[in-house]
C-alpha cells in the first residue's frame, strides 16, 4: 500500500508536460505514492461551467498533498463565449480554480522559494537565495469585484466615503470595483509563518513589503501587525520598504534580503521578479500550504502556444515536488532532488531552450532522475 495520496491536477496546456516530468523525477527517488488525477482547468469550464469541479474538491479533501500544473484563465466575456451552448445565458462566471481552490481550503500561505542555482546562464546574479511568503486567500485576490457597480454599493458609497465623490456622478456601468480586505487574522499568520521559517531555518532577516504611505487603512493594518510579530522574534531583524520601492532595491542589493514577506497582490509581483532574478519561471516554484492541505505548482501558466511541444523547462515544478516531499517530511529525498537539479545545471549539458539549449522537458526530467539513480547506487 502506497505511503500517501497525492492528488494530480495536470490541468490545461503546458501543465500537462511539466507533470509529466515530475512524476519521473518522484518515481527515480522511490517516493511511495498513489497518484489521483483530478479534473481541473479549461477544459471544465467549457464543457461544464466549472473550471473547479466539486469532485475534484471531494478529492482534495482525501489526500495528503496535491501537484498542480498550470490553468488557463481569460477574461469573463471571453470566458463566457466559450461555454457549451447549452451553458450560455445561465450567469455562469469564471474564476480562477487556483484562487478558489486557495480561499476554499484556506491554504493562506504561498511559499516562493527563489535560489540562484550555480551554473545558470539565466542568474541575475550567483548567490541569490531569497524565500517570498505571499499572503494567499485576501487582498485584492478575494475575488469581491463589481461590474457594473450595483446601485446600493453605490448610494452607501456616496454617504461613507469623500474621495467616492469623484465618482458619484458616474452610471453602474461606467466603472468597476474590486475590494482589498486586509484581515487581522490574515496578516497575523502569514507574518508570523515567515518569521517562524526565519528562525527554524537561520535566516537573519524578514522584510515586510507594503504601500501603506498611500493605502493606509489595509496595508496599514498589515503593517501594524507585523511590527506587533516582530517583537516575538527578537532574534530576527525586521525591516520594512513600499513595493514600488523594494522592486528597485532588489535589484540594485539583492543580497540585503532573505525573507520576504507581502500581502496578496505584491507577494505575486516580488515572486515573479525574484524568479526572473533565478533564471526566470522555468525556475519558480511555490507551495500553497494551510493546515491540513498544500498544493505545489510551478508558477507559471499554461502557455498554450508551447502546448503539446515538450519544449518548456520542468524544473520549477520538479522543485515543486522537492517542497512537496519537504511538507509530507520526507526532507532527505527533496534534499537529492534539490541536489540533483543543481549537478545538472551546473554540467550544463542538458538545457531547455530558456537556458540558449535544445533541449526537450522530458531529456531534462530523465537528465535529474538519472543522477538521483546513480546517487542510490554510490
Amino acid at each position: 500500500m502506497a505511503k500517501y495520496r497525492i492528488a494530480w491536477l495536470p490541468g490545461d496546456g503546458i501543465g500537462i508536460e511539466v507533470l509529466e516530468a515530475a512524476k519521473i523525477v518522484l518515481d527515480a527517488i522511490d517516493f511511495e505514492a498513489e497518484y489521483i488525477h483530478g479534473d481541473i482547468g479549461w477544459e471544465f469550464w467549457c464543457r461544464e461551467g466549472d473550471a473547479f469541479p466539486q469532485r475534484t474538491i471531494e478529492l482534495l479533501k482525501n489526500v495528503d498533498a496535491a501537484m498542480f500544473g498550470a490553468i488557463t484563465s481569460k477574461p469573463v466575456k471571453a470566458a463566457e463565449a466559450e461555454l457549451s451552448p447549452a451553458l450560455k445565458g445561465k450567469g455562469l462566471v469564471y474564476r480562477s480554480p487556483i484562487v478558489r481552490m486557495r480561499q476554499l481550503f484556506d491554504l493562506y500561505i504561498s511559499l516562493r522559494p527563489c535560489k540562484a542555482f550555480r551554473g545558470n546562464p539565466l542568474n541575475f546574479k550567483e548567490g541569490i537565495d531569497l524565500v517570498v511568503y505571499r499572503e494567499n486567500t485576501e487582498d485584492l485576490y478575494s475575488g469581491v469585484e463589481f461590474s457594473p457597480v450595483p446601485e446600493e454599493l453605490s448610494d452607501v458609497l456616496k454617504k461613507l466615503s469623500k474621495p467616492f465623490s469623484a465618482f458619484a456622478a458616474l452610471e453602474g456601468d461606467e466603472y468597476a470595483i474590486s475590494c482589498k480586505i486586509n484581515t487581522r487574522k490574515g496578516s497575523e499568520r502569514i507574518i508570523r509563518a515567515a518569521f517562524e521559517f526565519a528562525k527554524k531555518n537561520g535566516r537573519k532577516k524578514v522584510t515586510v513589503v507594503h504601500k501603506a504611505n498611500v493605502v493606509r487603512a489595509t496595508d496599514g493594518l498589515f503593517l501594524e501587525i507585523a511590527k506587533e510579530v516582530a517583537g516575538d522574534y527578537p532574534g530576527i531583524a525586521m525591516d520594512e520598504a513600499n513595493i514600488d520601492a523594494m522592486t528597485m532595491w532588489l535589484l540594485k542589493n539583492p543580497f540585503n534580503y532573505d525573507v520576504l514577506v507581502a500581502p496578496n497582490l505584491y507577494g505575486d509581483i516580488i515572486s515573479d521578479l525574484c524568479a526572473q532574478m533565478v533564471g526566470g519561471l522555468g525556475f519558480g516554484a511555490s507551495g500553497n500550504i494551510g493546515e491540513k492541505l498544500a498544493v505545489f505548482e510551478p508558477t507559471h501558466g499554461s502557455a498554450p502556444k508551447y502546448a503539446g511541444q515538450y519544449k518548456v523547462n520542468p524544473i520549477a515544478t520538479i522543485l515543486a515536488a522537492k517542497m512537496m516531499l519537504d511538507w509530507l517530511g520526507e526532507s532527505e529525498k527533496g534534499g537529492r532532488i534539490e541536489a540533483a537539479v543543481a549537478e545538472v545545471i551546473a554540467e550544463g549539458r542538458v538545457r531547455t531552450y530558456d537556458m540558449g539549449g535544445s533541449s526537450k522537458t522530458l531529456e531534462m526530467a530523465e537528465a535529474i532522475a538519472g543522477k538521483l539513480r546513480v546517487a542510490a547506487t554510490v
